[in-house]
């Protein structure tokens, strides 16, 4: 698809002036409204990466600004710098050394001659130096002044606010005493489990749980280091942790010129590591009072802290009740704006850029209706059997749904793109709508039944039984909501249909035999498993998990094929008679259309070499294949023994040495990935024989960490 595609559903641009006759007239009557709008800039630079750099530059292409990006080593090819009208390198790949300089994107500022900084979501969208600095240098930063974000920005200080305001909070500790044993006792007094937050946090960094006193310090340690590293701040805060808490929250907007409205709220409560997955909006099953009250009291924090731009107040709300209590305000565009925008039909970077340019609302509070049901799922690069550990590696293949007024995919990548360790693994975020929750999430289950990742592990598969699993369906959503649906959303791993079977052994057979045609070798011509049969015909072997087939594929006719699934052991499993077949070949693999049985299967079908695997695409059924390497090909394995890493990572602390005693759970290394840090443990009791790592090196997935005495 086209990189604009993904884009091409936005809402069209709001409408500055009202037609409605109240509106008219509370125009007239207000002298802060009644003026002219002032023009919008004509250059902008955006101080971001990724999908939220792309979704920025859409909506300053639609406005006739102009856009400069800036870019790591790391982003050098990305799509945000392919999209912008101008690109500056600003350091190498790590962000503290690329997107976090705060004088080098000054510096292009200056020389790009840009009116404003658009900070999008992370890195420095809620640094109020940040913010101070550019407004000293004669630049616009679009969000809040720097005032605001200091109150809001912090959790202990808002809290303060939201108290003075009338507005329940979590009961907690949120002061400034931050010695490790004053917490410790602090958290005693509240009752475990409790939460360690970090103070200036979002996005799940510098957030744990700690259910029991023996590992307070140990979390409290960690917390720290994820903050200081996330914020450059290492305060925190603890709280009573609520065991079966919704996440709901409300968009906010305020101007320059007074006025403040919120935009209904969203749901967000089912996430894994403290970070959200997919969120909707409206909240499903409130009570029109209690979505009131929400909205109410979300514009008074905006108003008490004289706030300007988009921001979002987060509340903890309990499942039962209803009873809601401030968590925090976050001082930017949240990564989930667009399920606002699509049940509102706004573009909220369009609001950005009018009230940073001095510009009243788009719309005031009666002017903003709420219609329809949307979700937003994030497609992210991680792997959801293995503790939704992060992936990183190349995009082999990725097409996404068809963009329609329903459908929106945002993104800042595409096929060959890599998701690197550095920065966030997410992929995209699927947005969909209908005219109701139902509606909507018939919409999202297609949508994820046409989205197609080869290359890195996905959550694509763990998504689509979310939206099917029935508690999600009614709306019965909380932030435990995985962990209480394990069984539902992990099933025991099922062995591969027959028909997905015999499509990678004719796609293999077929295209294989079209470039040996062609005097080209094919993608298995290294670590070939093709083998002439007994009957004249080809076979091919593939392993789906711990399963074993030998597929025979004969020719029967001009692209009419017979195919004889084999288990291991040679017991014919499965055979098709007849299997007309079409095979349009493309880069990395092809489509196929053949005839199994009585069903005409149409699939996506792409070869990976990196891991010699067949990935098949069925109509939304999707089944990854490998093909069996000779032994002599095959890769290092860890020691025995060993302790290996999840993932590519760099080590944070090694917390054991040579000769170590060690119990079960005792944790061994601390790695960091994507930003997060992840504690490993020891698998059972026994003493330390080698530590193969020290602290700042970079580990590849799979490699040894520590290796035990046999």
């Amino acid at each position: 698809m086209s990189i604009l595609r993904a884009y091409s559903r936005l809402p069209p641009i709001a409408a500055t002036s009202s037609k409605s006759g109240l509106s008219f007239i509370r125009t007239l009557a207000s002298t802060a409204n009644d003026q002219v709008n002032k023009p919008l800039f004509d250059k902008i630079l955006i101080a971001n990466r990724g999908e939220i750099a792309c979704r920025i530059i859409h909506t300053a292409k639609k406005l006739g600004i102009k856009t400069v990006a800036v870019y790591s080593e790391a982003d050098k090819d990305s799509m945000h710098v392919r999209l912008a009208d101008e690109a500056y390198l600003i350091g190498s790949a790590a962000a503290a050394e690329s997107y976090l300089r705060v004088d080098t994107i000054i510096d292009v500022v200056k020389r790009s001659g840009a009116q404003a900084i658009h900070p999008g979501y992370g890195f420095l969208s809620e640094n109020a130096s940040f913010s101070d600095r550019l407004d000293k240098e004669g630049v616009t930063f679009i969000g809040p002044p720097g005032a605001a974000m200091r109150a809001m920005g912090s959790k202990s200080e808002s809290k303060r606010i939201m108290q003075e305001a009338g507005v329940p909070v979590v009961p907690g500790y949120h002061g400034e005493n931050q010695e490790t044993g004053f917490l410790k006792e602090r958290a005693l007094e509240i009752g475990y489990p409790v939460l360690i937050k970090a103070v200036m946090g979002g996005g799940g960094k510098g957030m744990r749980i700690v259910q029991k006193p023996e590992d307070f310090e140990m979390m409290l340690e960690s917390s720290r280091r994820e903050a200081i590293k996330s914020f450059s701040d290492d305060k925190v805060l603890v709280e009573k942790y609520l065991t079966t808490p919704r996440h709901v929250e409300v968009q906010v907007f305020a101007d320059k010129l007074g006025n403040a409205v919120h935009l209904f709220e969203r749901d967000c409560s089912v996430q894994r590591r403290h970070q959200k997955i997919i969120e909707e909006a409206p909240a499903p099953d409130l009570l029109p009072e209690i979505r009131k009250l929400l909205g109410e009291k979300a514009v008074a924090a905006a108003k008490a802290v004289e706030y300007v731009g988009a921001g979002t107040v987060e509340f903890i709300m309990d499942q039962e009740t209803q009873q809601f209590y401030f968590m925090e305000m976050n001082t930017r565009l949240q990564v989930e704006h667009p399920v606002t925008e699509m049940v509102t039909d706004t573009d909220l970077v369009q609001w950005q850029l009018e009230v940073a340019a001095g510009n009243r609302l788009p719309k005031l509070q009666d002017e903003i209706e709420c219609t329809g049901h949307a979700f937003e799922a994030r497609i992210y690069a991680e792997n959801p059997d293995n503790g939704f550990l992060p992936d990183t590696g190349r995009l082999i293949h990725l097409s996404t749904p068809l963009a329609t007024p329903d459908v929106r995919v945002e993104t800042g990548v595409q096929s060959g793109d890599s998701i690197s360790v550095y920065y966030d693994p997410m992929i995209a975020k699927l947005v969909v709508r209908g005219k109701d929750r139902q509606a909507a999430l018939r919409v999202l289950r297609k949508a994820l039944d046409e989205y197609e990742v080869v290359g890195v592990h996905t959550n694509i598969d763990f998504l689509k039984r979310l939206a099917k699993s029935p508690d999600f369906v009614d709306g019965k959503v909380e932030t435990g909501y995985i962990n209480k649906h394990l069984d539902e959303l992990f099933p025991v791993a099922k062995e591969a249909s027959p028909e997905a079977i015999a499509q990678a052994a004719l796609a293999s057979v077929i295209d294989r035999n079209a470039r040996l045609a062609g005097a080209s070798a094919s993608p298995w011509a290294a670590v070939d498993s093709f083998r002439l049969s007994a009957l004249g015909g080809q076979s091919v072997s593939v392993a789906f998990g711990d399963h074993k087939y030998k597929v025979d594929v004969i020719a029967s006719a001009a692209d009419v094929y017979s195919v004889v699934i084999k288990s291991e052991t040679g017991t014919v499993v499965r055979r098709f008679d007849g299997a007309r077949s079409q095979w349009t070949s493309a880069t990395g693999g092809g489509q196929l259309r053949v005839l199994l049985g009585d069903r005409l299967c149409s699939s996506n079908v792409v070869f990976n070499g990196k891991d010699s695997s067949i990935t098949v695409f069925d109509q939304g059924h999707v089944a990854t294949f490998k093909i069996p390497q000779p032994e002599y090909l095959e890769g290092e394995e860890a020691a025995v023994g060993s302790v290996t890493a999840p993932m590519s990572c760099k080590i944070v602390q090694v917390l054991v040495e040579p000769g170590s005693e060690v119990t079960q759970d005792m944790p061994l290394v601390v790695l960091e990935a994507m930003k997060m840090e992840h504690v490993i443990k020891a698998p059972k009791a026994g003493k330390i024989s080698e530590v193969y790592y020290k602290v700042g090196d970079l580990v590849d997935e799979g490699k040894s960490l520590v290796a035990f005495e046999e």
